[in-house]
Protein backbone atom coordinates (compact mmCIF):
# COMPACT_ATOMS: atom_id res chain seq x y z
CA UNK A 1 0.00 0.00 0.00
CA UNK A 2 1.09 3.37 -0.57
CA UNK A 3 -0.10 6.53 1.48
CA UNK A 4 0.24 10.00 0.69
CA UNK A 5 -0.04 12.71 3.51
CA UNK A 6 -0.02 16.01 3.05
CA UNK A 7 0.72 19.30 5.62
CA UNK A 8 1.04 22.85 5.39
CA UNK A 9 -2.55 24.42 4.60
CA UNK A 10 -4.58 26.69 6.37
CA UNK A 11 -6.14 30.23 6.16
CA UNK A 12 -3.84 33.17 4.73
CA UNK A 13 -4.67 36.77 3.82
CA UNK A 14 -4.17 37.81 0.20
CA UNK A 15 -0.92 38.22 -1.25
CA UNK A 16 0.60 36.01 1.76
CA UNK A 17 2.24 32.87 0.92
CA UNK A 18 1.75 29.30 2.39
CA UNK A 19 4.13 26.09 1.81
CA UNK A 20 2.58 22.84 1.03
CA UNK A 21 4.06 19.30 1.64
CA UNK A 22 3.57 15.42 0.51
CA UNK A 23 4.78 12.93 1.85
CA UNK A 24 4.73 9.21 0.15
CA UNK A 25 5.36 6.02 2.07
CA UNK A 26 5.00 2.29 1.73
CA UNK A 27 5.30 -0.06 -0.56
CA UNK A 28 7.62 2.09 -3.01
CA UNK A 29 10.60 1.08 -5.25
CA UNK A 30 9.95 4.49 -7.81
CA UNK A 31 7.88 6.95 -8.25
CA UNK A 32 7.42 8.69 -11.66
CA UNK A 33 5.37 12.23 -11.79
CA UNK A 34 4.29 13.81 -8.83
CA UNK A 35 1.63 16.81 -8.76
CA UNK A 36 -0.71 19.12 -7.34
CA UNK A 37 -4.68 19.66 -7.80
CA UNK A 38 -7.14 22.03 -6.53
CA UNK A 39 -10.90 21.51 -6.28
CA UNK A 40 -12.90 25.01 -5.41
CA UNK A 41 -16.72 24.32 -4.00
CA UNK A 42 -18.55 23.99 -7.51
CA UNK A 43 -15.65 23.46 -9.61
CA UNK A 44 -13.52 20.25 -11.31
CA UNK A 45 -10.59 19.53 -10.28
CA UNK A 46 -7.92 21.00 -11.45
CA UNK A 47 -4.39 20.67 -12.10
CA UNK A 48 -1.83 23.32 -10.44
CA UNK A 49 1.40 21.82 -11.57
CA UNK A 50 3.01 18.86 -11.60
CA UNK A 51 6.82 17.24 -11.99
CA UNK A 52 8.84 14.72 -13.15
CA UNK A 53 11.19 12.83 -11.39
CA UNK A 54 13.63 14.40 -13.10
CA UNK A 55 12.69 18.03 -12.29
CA UNK A 56 10.89 18.84 -15.42
CA UNK A 57 7.94 21.01 -13.99
CA UNK A 58 4.71 21.82 -15.49
CA UNK A 59 2.27 24.60 -13.95
CA UNK A 60 -1.11 26.22 -15.21
CA UNK A 61 -1.29 29.22 -16.77
CA UNK A 62 -3.22 31.31 -13.34
CA UNK A 63 -0.23 30.53 -10.82
CA UNK A 64 2.78 30.76 -13.28
CA UNK A 65 5.17 33.36 -11.01
CA UNK A 66 3.44 32.93 -8.23
CA UNK A 67 3.72 29.29 -6.96
CA UNK A 68 6.53 26.62 -7.53
CA UNK A 69 6.23 23.20 -7.41
CA UNK A 70 9.74 20.94 -6.49
CA UNK A 71 10.47 17.61 -4.98
CA UNK A 72 12.92 15.70 -2.57
CA UNK A 73 13.22 12.30 -4.16
CA UNK A 74 15.31 11.08 -1.22
CA UNK A 75 12.20 11.83 1.15
CA UNK A 76 9.78 11.31 -1.60
CA UNK A 77 8.10 14.63 -0.86
CA UNK A 78 6.87 16.92 -3.20
CA UNK A 79 6.21 20.71 -1.95
CA UNK A 80 4.02 23.15 -3.68
CA UNK A 81 5.10 26.99 -2.61
CA UNK A 82 2.39 29.43 -2.70
CA UNK A 83 3.24 33.21 -2.83
CA UNK A 84 1.01 35.95 -3.85
CA UNK A 85 -2.18 34.24 -2.86
CA UNK A 86 -5.30 35.26 -3.97
CA UNK A 87 -8.99 34.31 -2.85
CA UNK A 88 -9.59 33.02 -5.93
CA UNK A 89 -6.84 30.45 -4.97
CA UNK A 90 -8.95 29.11 -2.28
CA UNK A 91 -9.82 25.12 -2.86
CA UNK A 92 -8.84 21.94 -1.32
CA UNK A 93 -5.33 21.08 -2.18
CA UNK A 94 -4.50 17.21 -3.65
CA UNK A 95 -1.43 15.76 -3.99
CA UNK A 96 -0.74 12.86 -6.54
CA UNK A 97 1.51 10.41 -7.67
CA UNK A 98 2.27 7.80 -10.02
CA UNK A 99 4.35 5.24 -7.62
CA UNK A 100 5.84 1.88 -8.57
CA UNK A 101 5.14 -0.66 -5.96
CA UNK A 102 7.55 -2.92 -7.50
CA UNK A 103 10.61 -4.13 -10.04
CA UNK A 104 9.34 -4.02 -13.58
CA UNK A 105 5.75 -2.95 -12.59
CA UNK A 106 3.09 -0.58 -13.62
CA UNK A 107 2.56 2.94 -11.78
CA UNK A 108 -0.39 3.51 -10.30
CA UNK A 109 -1.82 6.63 -9.75
CA UNK A 110 -2.37 7.63 -5.82
CA UNK A 111 -4.00 10.85 -3.79
CA UNK A 112 -3.72 12.21 -1.04
CA UNK A 113 -6.93 13.26 1.26
CA UNK A 114 -6.51 17.06 0.53
CA UNK A 115 -5.73 20.32 2.56
CA UNK A 116 -7.54 23.14 2.58
CA UNK A 117 -6.09 26.17 1.31
CA UNK A 118 -8.56 29.41 2.26
CA UNK A 119 -7.29 33.04 1.09
CA UNK A 120 -9.58 35.42 2.89
CA UNK A 121 -9.02 38.74 4.41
Amino acid sequence: QVQLVESGGGLVQPGGSLRLSCAASGSIFSIYDMGWYRQAPGRQRELVAAITSGGATNTTESVKGRFTISRDNAKNTVYLQMSSLKPEDTAVYYCNAAVVIRFLGRPGNYWGQGTQVTVSS
